[in-house]
């Protein structure tokens, strides 16, 4: 029996969908190399982007606007959230200033776990960029920030 060996094509660059799927399958390798260090650590992904959404402002955030930041519906949230609580990672409480919302305080064990995290997400990140050399990183984060120069600055 005769074997079929299909060459790889070298990608079309000025074809935006085949860049398109380049881009997707990378971000899939980084979200399953993620999870792969997030596991240890008992969390989901979802757990894991609420954990550090909350973190990162100067006030715990109400649960609705956690959802809103996430591009979920409360009631998704309110899962994941459960899950969080569950594992003492974070806290509810009613918010003083609206005593029907509620605000999403991060616990002491939740701040020990999200240092994990960061370390998990870096260490994920340093294995897919690290063909890269730092001349090559800066030209990657120039374009990226050229295609949504609405993201934040890390």
């Amino acid at each position: 029996m005769d074997k079929v060996v299909r060459l790889a094509q070298a990608p079309d660059y000025e074809d935006p969908v085949q860049l398109a799927d380049q881009l997707q399958g990378l971000i899939r390798r980084l979200r399953r190399a993620q999870a792969e260090r997030l596991a240890p650590l008992g969390l989901t992904p979802a757990q894991e982007r609420a954990l550090r959404l909350i973190t990162r402002g100067d006030e715990p955030p109400r649960m609705t606007e956690l959802a809103e930041r996430l591009g979920i519906v409360p009631r998704s949230l309110t899962t994941v959230v459960d899950a969080l609580e569950e594992a003492g990672l974070v806290r509810r409480e009613i918010d003083p200033r609206n005593r029907r919302a509620i605000l999403l305080r991060l616990t002491d064990q939740g701040a020990a776990v999200r240092d994990g995290l960061r370390e998990a997400r870096r260490r994920a990140a340093e294995d897919l960029f690290a063909p890269l050399s730092a001349d090559d990183r800066k030209t990657l984060a120039g374009l990226l920030t050229r295609l949504d120069p609405s993201a934040p600055e890390q």
